[in-house]
């Protein structure tokens, strides 16, 4: 581990380098801890700062946290961003503001959510599963779940109109990179005939649920394994008194369709930007401050996501 340490005007601050998953690959990341904490730098040309599990922790006290960042690196990063978790969804004031679209179930009972929250649809598509043989159940993060895993990984190149980020990869490497927060995860699998044709890595942050990762095999779509493994995560999310599960960003395409018959909703919470620097100050006044995807037009981006869904389509047969 590469580390450095930088005097600030408070205390000594180390600065490492922490390898993690990004987009699937392995990457380092530039890391501070501030006040328990951990912070991570990324971009080249505009960087930013936040919250290493932001879905996991709070900013309980902004002021502090921008008075610390901007003391404890020797050049601080441009911006620093962070959000409010569910349910405080009452935007600040004096601070930049934007939003946030995540994918929320509130939870009351499994009951309510059957009888209640869904379609019909789905209803009907558990049920048949059920009488077709596919079981659902709680099992441990071992060798023959990541078997599981590494099979579905490796069944197609492309998903949902783009590479697969972890297409290829063996049964030591998916072993090694999922296990990093087993810790807080429940592993929830979907078997057909004994074999795992689907999975959930059910993530408990506290207050709601996280489906930090859902993946079931193409070939068993007929069994409608995603809509079990679901039924499954809210049963457990009620048998932890957990008030939410969250299907993380929201997003208007094909499996918005499938969150609305599962019982989501659209849910809007707050992101602040602060920039510590004259480029941050920048960004955040040219609107460039999330990226070039975010400035294009939203019909110039559902034209490019339909051009990419064709091209990976081709290149696949």
């Amino acid at each position: 581990m590469l580390t450095e340490t930088i005097a600030s005007t408070t205390m000594p601050t180390e600065v490492y380098i922490k390898q993690t998953l990004v987009k699937g690959q392995p990457a380092g990341l530039r890391c501070v801890d501030i006040r328990g904490k951990t912070f991570t730098v990324q971009g080249r040309l505009l960087s930013t700062v936040s919250l290493e599990d932001e879905w996991f922790e709070d900013i309980d006290d902004p002021d502090g946290a921008i008075a610390a960042l901007r003391t404890a690196l020797r050049r601080p990063p441009d911006l620093f961003t962070f959000w409010q978790r569910m349910p405080d969804v009452h935007a600040r004031e004096g601070l930049h503001t934007e939003w946030e679209e995540i994918a929320v179930l509130p939870i009351q009972s499994y009951d309510h959510w059957w009888n209640k929250q869904i379609k019909s649809r789905v209803r009907s598509q558990i049920r048949k599963a059920e009488k077709e043989g596919l079981v659902v159940k709680e099992v441990l993060y071992d060798d023959d779940f990541v078997k599981g895993m590494t099979a579905i990984f490796n069944e197609s190149p492309v998903r949902q109109g783009r590479p697969f980020w972890h297409y290829g990869k063996s049964f030591e490497t998916v072993k090694e990179q999922f296990s990093r927060y087993v810790h807080r995860e429940r592993m929830i699998g979907a078997y057909f005939e004994g074999e795992m044709i689907g999975f959930i890595m059910l993530a408990d942050a506290g207050r709601f649920g996280i489906t930090g990762q859902i993946i079931s095999s193409i070939k068993h779509r007929d069994k409608s394994p995603n809509n079990a493994l679901i039924a499954k995560a809210v049963e457990v999310c009620a048998a932890q008194q957990l008030g939410w599960l969250i299907y993380l960003y929201w997003s208007d395409d094909s499996l918005a369709e499938f969150k609305r018959r599962c019982g989501f909703e659209r849910v809007s919470v707050p992101r602040y930007y602060v920039p510590l620097t004259w480029k941050g100050r920048l960004a955040l006044k040219l609107g460039a401050h999330r990226g070039w995807k975010a400035m294009l037009p939203g019909d110039l981006k559902v034209a490019l996501k339909r051009l990419r869904t064709r091209w990976y389509g081709r290149r696949a047969e």
